[in-house]
Order: C-alpha cells, then structure tokens, then sequence
C-alpha cells in the first residue's frame, strides 16, 4: 500500500501572458525540495481564465505543451494543469496529464462556466479521464465541473464495479480559477464529492486578482474520505506536498461501505 506523494502549487497568475507564467512556475516547481510524484497547477495556468481563446490558443505541440513535457523529465514527476488548446477551429479547456517519459493523456472540460460565456467560447468535453499511478487511479476535473456530482460520480455507484469490485477511482483532482465570492460553495462541494465517493479530493485554485478583476483568495484543499481537510491556505500563494495514505482510504471504505447502496445510473452524452 503505497502513499501517493502530491504537491499543490498555489499561485498569481500574470493575466493573458504565457512566457511570464510558464517563467514563474518553472521557478517554483524547480525550487520542490526532495522528489514528488504529482505536481498540480491551477485552471488555464499559462493566460488565467481568458475569455479570449482565439488569439491565446496553443496547439498540443505548442510552447506550454512542450515546457510541461521538459519540466516532468527534468524533475521526473508527472505534471498537470490546464489550458487553451485549439484543434480543428475549436477551442478546449484542456487539463493535461503529463508523465515523465513525455507521453500525456488528457480531459477537456465537460461543463462550461455560461456566467463568463465560456460556453460561447469553449467545446466541451465527452469523456472522462481516469489516470493510473502506483496502483491509485485518479479522476480529473476543472472548476466548474465541481458542482456537478453525477459527472463525478464512482462507476460503482453508476453500475457494476470493476473487475476486482473496486471503485473507479481513489483520488479527484480539480484545478480552478474559482472566485473568492463563491469560496463556500468550493469548500463545501469538495468536501462533499470526498464524502460521497469515498476518495481523496485535491482541490488547487489561483490566487489574486484576474484581468477582470476578480479576486481569487485560493483556499486550495486536500480533503480525506471522510471529509476531512487535511490542508488549506487562503490568500496567500505556497508550494505544499502532502503524502496521501492508500491504508487509510481502504479502511474507510471497508468500515463505511456506502457505494454498495448507491442508486444505479448511465450518463448519456
């Protein structure tokens, strides 16, 4: 049972300017004492939340795509976070799995923030993302997606568990630019997709004020199974590691087996 070591860069964004923000977070990720596994960077990291995709968009073998590529061989971690992609004259909110070894995977965004026209804007996704490592299995998800609990929902709950009777996944992670005005509905509904799946959730917001400015005051969060906040920082910006503990996600599950009553549902794109 191994633990799954997972840093959280918590961090302003310099507004619309790629070359700036991929400089600073190379800064910062460069500067993570000891080896970790995971290292997590907020919603659209390289421009901020732009409503602008058209003049900010990158190709998947553009500049911020390549730097994730060398900053995950230089520091051998895997390395996620989204951004503007453009593919055939459409643009996505794309969060990017990054490994090692050069090779990705990635999760467009499958809910749309209407409020900022990022529906008008944006394509969005179809299909989830369950990444593999050291035998945890890990859900990606952006922002927005976070108030939508069937999209997220354990297969377990949705139909037959896996081959081995496992949930789908052991660990959420949402990257955001989520707005200091609506921070109670981004603690709250973090705890809350912990507590119903029986997983970790590892939340990582944007601190500052945007181009439009709204402030972000971060409070990024790690949230056991049981709901429990195991970490936390409001407005300022922080590099934070924490180990994730395999035993004790499988305890709760063994003690609490909730998801063996949950309702039977399909998704339908």
């Amino acid at each position: 049972m191994q633990g799954l070591s997972v840093t959280i860069v918590q961090t302003r964004l310099f507004w619309e300017d790629q070359p700036a923000n991929l400089q600073m977070l190379e800064e910062k990720i460069l500067a993570i004492p000891g080896q970790t596994e995971i290292v997590i960077l907020p919603e659209m990291f390289s421009t901020g939340f732009s409503m602008h995709p058209q003049p900010l968009a990158e190709k998947m073998d553009g500049n911020t795509v390549n730097w994730m590529r060398a900053m995950a061989a230089e520091k051998r971690i895997i390395l996620t976070g989204s951004v503007i992609i453009e593919e055939n004259g459409q643009y996505f909110n794309r969060m990017i799995w990054m490994l090692p070894d050069g090779n990705y995977g990635y999760y467009d965004k499958r809910h749309l923030f209407a409020y900022t026209s990022e529906d008008k804007r944006y394509t969005a996704g179809s299909k989830r993302l369950i990444a593999s490592v050291k035998g945890w299995r890990i859900n990606l998800q952006i922002c927005y997606d976070l108030r939508f609990p069937v999209w997220v929902r354990q297969k377990s709950a949705a139909g037959p568990p896996d081959a081995a009777g496992q949930p789908e996944y052991d660990l959420i992670i949402y990257v955001a630019n989520w707005p200091e005005s609506r921070n109670h509905a981004w603690e709250t509904l973090l705890q809350a997709r912990a507590i119903e799946n029986q997983c970790y959730v590892a939340g990582v917001n944007r601190v500052g004020d945007d181009g439009n400015g709204i402030y972000h005051c971060g409070n990024s969060m790690i949230v056991d199974p049981l709901g429990k906040v195991l970490y936390k920082k409001t407005d300022e910006e922080e590099v934070y590691t924490c180990i994730l503990q395999k035993e004790g996600l499988e305890t709760v599950r063994k003690q609490f087996p909730f998801l063996k009553d949950a309702d039977r549902f399909l998704i339908h794109p």
